[in-house]
């Protein structure tokens, strides 16, 4: 028995493992390249359907990409619709490591001569750094996954002699449920439909199993693999939680139809076969599992808008909250963490500066209090998020658009809290004597929307700095009045009030500047030859 047992674990561990290590290695050799094709690529059903087959051809993990892709949608980078598409084409691109394993695999002995790879990429992870310490991570992936995969052959081998599922009954669909279930838990327990599959495709070739049970664990393989993205959509944002659903709904449907039209579908697996002169085996399975993918990709991508209407009312917005984007899984990217952070935070402004403008025209409305404790708690989320950011150190560009939002959020708690303090006090506002700094203030506003929005002028920044300090003279030459005006004509109280709606005006002006200044460095591509250090950008006086 240990002669079964050992070789079998050890070689279902050698090829997570190894499946592990490359698709890890892949991805971070990458540099983010990935991340950013799939988001660049998917702008039709189509595109995204080709950009998720082929990325996770490539990183040889449909799980990698759909909880990566989860984590996109979470920040608003790729939208739900444009999401179906790419985890359809990941269910077939998962197809395509049992091509590799039926084509090549299991007729040639890659194990032994993929044992140099191994060694080289161990070298290559501990005597290098960056990019090629990565590299050598995949490689030694690369060349665990096939000694894995030999040394589970010669265990399925040595298991066919004493253990075969092909005595099960076969042929009903009871039997092809049950034979469904065994693949789906094997998917659940394994974390990777790749690996579920090698087995099913070495137990095959072993004829632990025959071609109609290997058909239906494959069904199961392509159910289960969903598991992984449905856990990781608990307890994220609706549109994770939509996608997730998705992802399901396409691989559940499409597997179910594929089994209720099992034989059908084994009919064109085998006309196809014999049509290229081949014999039905483990080539006719990876035929299977592509064509009963291919033809619910046909189904589903013209129905692609349909499809999302239904996911969204199976999962509904119930608008308690404010839309957020922060999702923990793109920590791993500094790049989109930081594009997905601006997005909060510019939604935090704009209804910032929607809030402070109500105030001004007195149309302040009972929610607003509601409004200001869900902005809070946007902000305090957004800056343990950027907090939790780690770009290399090497790259100047990255820290700076970090450090820029952690300014930014600053500036917008301070400004929430200040209009959450004048609340109820609108009627400030109302008196003439503060008309040209009331009018400059919603000028700032409009500006700062428009700028935000990207409707803004060129130099949109540097107005708000002008009328930031037009205030700041204004409220100087408000002190000034008042200091050098006869003591017979001052009414002091009514001195000191106007002078605290100045100071008011002036320090939300500065805020808006500020909020706009920071939230542009973190948008734009800064050139950090050129950029000012920010020490030259910090405030020197404590608002």
């Amino acid at each position: 028995m240990l002669d079964i047992i050992f070789p079998f674990i050890g070689g279902l561990g050698l090829f997570l493992t190894g499946m592990m290590f490359l698709s890890e290695g892949l991805v971070a050799f990458a540099g983010g390249a990935l991340q950013k094709a799939l988001v660049r690529f998917t702008d039709t059903p189509y595109k995204a359907f080709a950009s998720g087959a082929l990325i996770t051809a490539l990183v040889q993990s449909s799980t990698a990409t759909t909880v990566t892709l989860i984590g996109f949608v979470s920040a608003g980078l790729i939208t739900f619709v444009q999401a179906i598409g790419v985890v359809i084409g990941a269910s077939l691109g998962n197809s395509v490591p049992g091509w590799i394993v039926a084509s090549v695999g299991l007729k040639i002995k890659l194990g032994f001569y993929t044992l140099p790879l191994i060694g080289i990429g161990a070298l290559l992870k501990l005597l290098t750094s960056g990019r090629s310490s990565e590299l050598g991570r995949a490689l030694a992936g690369f060349g665990m996954l096939f000694l894995g995969l030999m040394t589970l052959q010669e265990g399925m081998q040595s298991l066919s002699a004493s253990f075969s599922l092909a005595h099960l009954p076969s042929g009903s669909y009871g039997a092809h449920i049950l034979i469904l279930l065994i693949g789906l838990v094997l998917t659940a327990i394994l974390q990777s439909s790749s690996a579920a599959i090698a087995m099913t495709l070495t137990a095959l070739h072993a004829q632990t199993i025959n071609f109609d049970q290997a058909a239906a664990m494959v069904v199961g393989a392509s159910i289960g693999t969903t598991l992984t993205g449905a856990l990781v959509a608990i307890g994220s944002t609706l549109y994770a939680k939509r996608t997730a659903l998705a992802y399901i709904l396409f691989n559940v449907i499409t597997g179910l139809c594929a089994l209720a039209l099992l034989p059908l579908f084994l009919g064109a697996a085998r006309w196809t076969l014999r049509h290229f002169g081949l014999e039905p085996g483990v080539l006719g399975l990876t035929t299977f599992h592509s064509l009963f993918i291919i033809a619910g990709a046909l189904v589903f991508l013209p129905l692609t808008p349909r499809f999302a209407r239904l996911v969204e009312r199976l999962i509904p917005d119930r608008g308690k909250s404010l839309p957020h984007h922060l999702d923990h899984s793109l920590l791993g990217v500094p790049t989109l963490a930081l594009e997905a952070s601006h997005r909060d935070l510019e939604t935090a402004a704009n209804q910032l500066f929607q809030l402070y403008g109500n105030l001004l025209n007195q149309t302040v409305t009972p929610e607003a209090r509601h409004t200001l404790h869900q902005i809070r708690t946007l902000l305090n989320d957004a800056y343990e998020f950027v907090a939790r950011i780690q770009p290399p150190q090497h790259d100047d560009t990255l820290n700076d658009k970090r450090r820029a939002q952690l300014h930014a959020i600053d500036h917008l708690l301070r400004l929430r809290n200040r209009l959450e303090h004048t609340l109820g006090y609108e009627d400030n506002f109302r008196d003439d004597t503060y008309r040209w700094a009331i009018q400059q203030t919603r000028h700032m506003l409009t500006l700062a929307h428009e700028g935000l929005v990207g409707n803004g002028d060129e130099n949109w920044v540097e107005q708000l700095a002008a009328d930031a300090a037009s205030l700041k003279s204004l409220l100087k030459e408000v002190r000034r009045e008042v200091l050098t005006a006869p003591a017979l004509t001052v009414d002091a109280s009514r001195s000191l009030h106007a002078t605290d709606i100045y100071r008011w005006l002036e320090r939300t002006g500065n805020h808006i500047w500020r909020i706009c200044h920071y939230l542009n460095l973190s948008h734009t591509e800064l050139d950090t030859d050129d950029a000012p250090p920010f020490s030259e950008m910090k405030e020197t006086e404590a608002r």
